[in-house]
C-alpha cells in the first residue's frame, strides 16, 4: 500500500528490535470515502470524551516562565479567549506518529493530559505562550499507522470533528480538484524529506543531481510524486530509481554504501549513526527541497469552508501557533518527554527516544527546516514560491491521472490572512 507519508516505521536493523525512521512524502491518491474504513482509522475518527482503561496521564507541557520567546505578538502574548469563536476542542490530524517535528503542536497541549491509547490522540486544555489559558480544549491525533495510512486530506473529509490537519502543499494541489484544502500556516519551511548515501563509498557525491549523474541506484516508497518529478526532468534517470523501499534499512546495509535510499533529515543520520548496529557510522544527505520540489511540509490546513466559517477563530489561533513553534524551538524537552510517553503509549510498532528528539530539533534549526519565510515571519507562505511548485506539479499529476483545476494559483491552496507578521525567530 502506498502512502503519502511514507512508512517510517523505525523497525530496527535487520535484527529487528525496533523501527528505522524512514518518513518519506508519497502523493498516492486516497480516495476520501474510505477514509474510516479500516478499524483503526475508526478508533481514531471516534469520539473518545471519556478516557477508557488505556487512557494514562500524560507530562505536564505547559510552557514555563522561562521559555524563550521571539520577536512575539499581541495575539500570541497572556491569556488569548478562543472559546466564543472556535469549537470547544480543537482537533489537530498529523500525518504521522508523535516525533518532535510535531512538536510545536503538542506545545499547546496544557497540564495534565490524556494519552488516549484507543483513539491514538492526546487532549488537554490548549494553551498560548507561557501556559496562558485559551478557553478551549486540543485533540492531537495520530496519522501514519493509526489511520490506516491514509492521507490527512482524506481524514478531513471524512469526520468533521477534525478543523486542522497536516497537508504538504504538493497534496494540497494533487487533491485540489476533488478534496480541496487552504492551509492557513506553514508548519515547515522546508521538507525534511531528502535523499542520504554513504560518504564513505561516494566521498564526491554533494547533492542529489550528483546521485543522477553517478547513476547511483535509489530506493524510495514508490508513489512519491517528488520521485515523479525528478525522473521527469532528469534530476535521476527511471533506469536508477527502485520503488521498493520498506522503511527498513535492510537493503541499504546489505548494499554496504553501493546504494542511495530516501529519508528524512531530521531523523536517519542519527538513527544510522546511533541506532541501527550493523551500520553505526555516518551518513550523507541531501534534501529533495534543494534539487526543485519546493515543498511545504506538515502545514496546517483546513477545508475551504471553514475560512469563512472560523476566520474569527483562526484570526486568533494561528499566531497562537506561530509562537508556540518559536517557544517549542526555544525549550524542547518537555514537549519532548510528551512526545516520547505519547509514542510509548500508543505502541503502533514506533520506537522514539529522547536523543533522536533532541537531534531533530537541533537539525530542523541548523537546517532551516523550521524558520522564518523569505522575511522576519515564521509560519506564511512564499506565493510565488507555491506558484512555482504547481507549475512543476502539474505535469506530474498529469501523469498520474489526477490533474489540477485549470488556473489552479497560490491563493486556492495556502492563506497568509491570519498570520502575524510580528511573530518569527
Amino acid at each position: 500500500m502506498h502512502t503519502r507519508r511514507t512508512s517510517r516505521w523505525l523497525a530496527l536493523p535487520i535484527a529487528g528490535a525496533m523501527v528505522l525512521a524512514a518518513c518519506g512524502d508519497d502523493d498516492e491518491t486516497t480516495d476520501a470515502t474510505d477514509a474510516g474504513g479500516s478499524s483503526v482509522a475508526t478508533a481514531a475518527g471516534a469520539d473518545t470524551t471519556a478516557a477508557g482503561a488505556d487512557t494514562t496521564a500524560g507530562a505536564d507541557t505547559t510552557a514555563g516562565a522561562d521559555t524563550t520567546a521571539g520577536t512575539g505578538g499581541s495575539a500570541a502574548a497572556g491569556a488569548v479567549d478562543l472559546s466564543a469563536d472556535c469549537p470547544a476542542t480543537i482537533t489537530i490530524q498529523t500525518d504521522w506518529n508523535p516525533e518532535a517535528e510535531h512538536g510545536w503542536i503538542y506545545e499547546m497541549v496544557g497540564d495534565d493530559p490524556e494519552i488516549d491509547r484507543d483513539a491514538y490522540a492526546v487532549r488537554g486544555p490548549l494553551v498560548a505562550s507561557g501556559g496562558a489559558a485559551t478557553g478551549v480544549d486540543i485533540e492531537v491525533r495520530t496519522g501514519g499507522p493509526a489511520i490506516g495510512f491514509q492521507t490527512v486530506t482524506s481524514q478531513l473529509y471524512a469526520d468533521d470533528d477534525i478543523l486542522l490537519g497536516y497537508v504538504y502543499t504538493d497534496e494540497g494541489i494533487q487533491n485540489s480538484a476533488e478534496f480541496p484544502t487552504v492551509a492557513i500556516m506553514a508548519g515547515m519551511e522546508k521538507n525534511p524529506q531528502m535523499i542520504m548515501w554513504d560518504p564513505e563509498t561516494y566521498p564526491d557525491i554533494e547533492t542529489i543531481e550528483d546521485i543522477g549523474e553517478e547513476g547511483i541506484l535509489v530506493r524510495y516508497f514508490g508513489g512519491a510524486a517528488y520521485m515523479d518529478y525528478f525522473t521527469q526532468t532528469g534530476v535521476l534517470s527511471p533506469e536508477q530509481v527502485d520503488g521498493s523501499y520498506d522503511g527498513t534499512p535492510a537493503n541499504f546495509v546489505a548494499a554496504e554504501g553501493a546504494d542511495a535510499q530516501q529519508g528524512f533529515g531530521s531523523a536517519e543520520p542519527y538513527v544510522y549513526a546511533n541506532e541501527v548496529p550493523e551500520w553505526m557510522k555516518p551518513i550523507e544527505y541531501a534534501y529533495i527541497n534543494d534539487a526543485g520540489w519546493e515543498n511545504y511540509a506538515e502545514s496546517i490546513a483546513t477545508k475551504p469552508e471553514n475560512i469563512e466559517t472560523y476566520a474569527a477563530c483562526f484570526e486568533l489561533l494561528v499566531p497562537i501557533i506561530q509562537q508556540s513553534a518559536v517557544d517549542y524551538l526555544a525549550d524542547p524537552a518537555e514537549t519532548n518527554t510528551l512526545i516520547i510517553e505519547a509514542v510509548d503509549t500508543f505502541q503502533t510498532g514506533w520506537v522514539y527516544n529522547e536523543g533522536v528528539a533532541e537531534y531533530a530539533v537541533q537539525t530542523m534549526l541548523d537546517d532551516g527546516l523550521m524558520s522564518n519565510g523569505p522575511d522576519e515571519t515564521i509560519g506564511n507562505f512564499d506565493l510565488d514560491r507555491v506558484n512555482g511548485l504547481i507549475e512543476k506539479a502539474i505535469p506530474v499529476y498529469e501523469a498520474l491521472g489526477q490533474t489540477p483545476p485549470d488556473g489552479l494559483t497560490a491563493e486556492d491552496i495556502v492563506t497568509n490572512e491570519f498570520i502575524d507578521e510580528s511573530i518569527g525567530l
